[in-house]
Order: structure tokens, then C-alpha cells, then sequence
């Protein structure tokens, strides 16, 4: 029963994309530029499960025709190879319906949003400051390699050129679907270049992957806000402008607070002080209803609390461990420079295959 569900689905599938197929070359849509990427969104979404249904028809085709050849051929050397085939594509069967299921899992949607990238030296004093920004750069190196683009929205440098915190906006295809089991706590070891001794120390920063939220997902009404300004300060208390021109922002029932002074420009600095804003209310918003499926759901599947230790990365044995996972990598500074696929990849295979064990268990 669970395998003709499958198949009825896949069935709709194939027919909506063949539909949508048709759609993308008639004059009318090619003539309409915002309904044309809509349908192409939904096309090549629709695109990789086809696919793969269309190869589970072929391992199904060629499934009859050996067991017909098993019922048929009197030849034992022809049945010894019809025999080893039908083992072979039950296994390959087997593999492309696992997949299959796999895509046809419920998308988180926020997937395709853009992210609130935050980023902030924890316990090590300046030395956690170095590390939150060598994760900048390991970031920005990474969404270079995605050909994403990377907006700095705030930060706060240190003394030793550190950043005690730093905000970005993260700007491209699917970022939070490939970003958002980076949140958690960072932590790590290796000797200082200010210490003289050779001693290796620990320390820590916090990193937070938001989807960015449109207006249209957190509607945030203008007698909720307090908006204050004053003037730009740069390290060490020095003017930078002697105009108002830096923002402060209170969203009064919850008590966030955003603040933004890199924009010389009022206006600038209030725009994107809202672009944080909205993104952390649309946080909370989230939190709010995890913690309610939570309630409900037995074996509640992580997906990055931010308060969760989740990667170390040791200099001396170069080695960085995903805690979550127990995965280990001796690549550490390739890691570092920017080249995530293989730590992003496993992560979303594991919670990926971790949310499929929870819908059979629960279907």
C-alpha cells in the first residue's frame, strides 16, 4: 500500500511538471517576466524528483523483463544471469526509493530565504575576538565559492583586529537551506600569538544563521517602535560624523533592541537596522512555534540551538569535529578557507535522513 501511495504521488508529479513543461514555452508566460521565474522556480524544483521517478520506472521495466527471462529461459547459465540482474536492480531499487522519499519530505520553508548572518566573540577575550572574525572569512569565503553575495550590516571591531561582533546579510540560491546547521557555538583550541608560552588555550564564539524575513512574514506595526538617534562613533570613542545619522531601534513588546551606525546616511542606517530587526522577530516567531511541535512531537530533531556546542576546531592537530554528527575532518585549513561542502553536506544528509525516520515512524 505504502509503495502504490508512492507511485500515485510521484504520478501527480510528473503530470504537474509535464504541465509546467508546456506552460514555460507558450507566449503568454514567456511575454510575463515575474510569472515565467515562478513557474521555472517550480520546474526545476520539480525537475530532481522526476527524475529519479522516471529512473525508478526504468529499474521497474527492466525488473519484469527478468523475471520473465526467469520464467521463461530453460537455459541454467541464461537464469544464473537473469537471477544476478533482478538482484542488482532490487538492490539499485531499493536506493533510488530512498531517495525519492527523501525529496518528497516537507521543505522547511525558509530554504530558499536569504539569511541575518550573526556572529560574536564568547568567552577568550581577544582571542575569541580573532577567531569570530577568521568565521567571517570562512563564511565570506564560502558564499564566494556559492557565487553568493555577503553585505556587512554591523559590526564592532577589537583592539588586536578581531571583531567582538559582526552582522551580514547573505544574499543568493537556497542560503539557509545550506546555512542553517551552522548556528550553535564555536569553540577553539590553539596557542594564541600573544601567548609566550606555548600554551594552548580555549575559547569560543556564537554564531546565529537567520532567514531573512520579507514584510510580508513579520508585519511590524510603527507605534511598536521606538526609534532613537545620535551620532556615529567609530573604536575608541572617536567621531566618525558630527551629524544624527546612527540608529537605534526598540521593538517595544519584546524588547529588542537593533542598533546601526556604519551608513553615513539616516535613512540607510534605518533600513538596514529593520532588515535585522525583522529577521530576529521572525526568529522568535519560529522558536515560538518549535517549542509548541516540541510539546507535541516525541524525539524532537535538533536543527541548531545556538546555545549548543557544535564544531571544534583544533590548530595544532588540524582537525576541526562536528559534535552533533561526530563527524572529523583533517583538513583544518581548507576549512577555514572557505571550503565547507563537505562538513554543509553531511550535515544535511544527517538531518535530512533523520527527519525521514521520523515521518515512517510517525506515518
Amino acid at each position: 500500500m505504502a509503495t502504490l501511495t508512492l507511485f500515485e504521488k510521484l504520478d501527480q508529479i510528473e503530470s504537474r511538471y509535464q504541465e509546467l513543461t508546456a506552460q514555460l514555452s507558450s507566449p503568454e508566460v514567456l511575454s510575463d517576466s515575474s510569472r515565467y521565474q515562478k513557474l521555472a522556480r517550480t520546474h526545476a524544483d520539480l525537475s530532481e524528483v522526476v527524475e529519479k521517478y522516471r529512473q525508478l520506472k526504468e529499474l521497474e521495466k527492466g525488473l519484469r523483463e527478468a523475471k520473465q527471462m526467469l520464467v521463461e529461459s530453460e537455459d541454467a547459465e541464461m537464469k544464473q544471469l537473469a537471477h544476478e540482474e533482478e538482484r542488482q536492480l532490487l538492490e539499485r531499487k531499493e536506493i533510488v526509493e530512498n531517495e525519492l522519499k527523501r525529496l518528497l519530505l516537507p521543505r522547511d520553508p525558509n530554504d530558499e530565504k536569504n539569511v541575518i548572518l550573526e556572529i560574536r566573540a564568547g568567552t577568550g577575550g581577544d582571542e575569541a575576538a580573532l577567531f569570530a572574525a577568521e568565521l567571517f572569512r570562512m563564511y565570506s569565503r564560502y558564499a564566494e565559492s556559492q557565487r553568493w553575495r555577503v553585505e556587512v550590516l554591523e559590526s564592532s571591531p577589537s583592539s588586536l583586529g578581531g571583531v567582538k561582533d559582526i552582522v551580514a546579510a547573505i544574499q543568493g540560491d537556497k542560503v539557509y537551506s545550506k546555512l542553517k546547521y551552522e548556528s550553535g557555538v564555536h569553540r577553539v583550541q590553539r596557542v594564541p600569538a600573544t601567548e609566550q608560552q606555548g600554551r594552548i588555550h580555549t575559547s569560543a564564539a556564537t554564531v546565529a544563521v537567520l532567514p531573512e524575513a520579507d514584510e510580508i512574514d513579520i508585519k511590524i506595526e510603527p507605534k511598536d517602535l521606538r526609534i532613537d538617534t545620535f551620532c556615529s562613533s567609530g573604536p575608541g570613542g572617536q567621531s566618525v560624523n558630527t551629524t544624527y545619522s546612527a540608529v537605534r531601534i526598540t521593538h517595544l513588546p519584546t524588547g529588542l533592541v537593533v542598533s546601526q551606525q556604519d551608513e553615513k546616511s539616516q535613512i540607510k542606517n534605518r533600513a538596514k537596522a529593520m532588515r535585522v530587526l525583522r529577521a530576529r522577530l521572525y526568529e522568535l516567531e519560529q522558536q515560538k512555534q518549535h517549542e509548541q511541535i516540541a510539546a507535541e512531537r516525541r524525539g524532537q530533531i535538533k536543527s541548531g540551538d545556538r546555545s549548543e556546542k557544535i564544531r571544534t576546531y583544533n590548530f595544532p592537530q588540524s582537525r576541526v569535529t562536528d559534535h552533533r554528527i561526530g563527524l572529523t575532518l583533517h583538513q583544518l585549513g581548507d576549512v577555514m578557507d572557505g571550503k565547507l561542502a563537505p562538513m554543509v553536506d553531511a550535515l544535511v544528509t544527517h538531518y535530512e535522513a533523520e527527519r525521514l525516520k521520523q515521518e515512517l515512524v510517525e506515518a
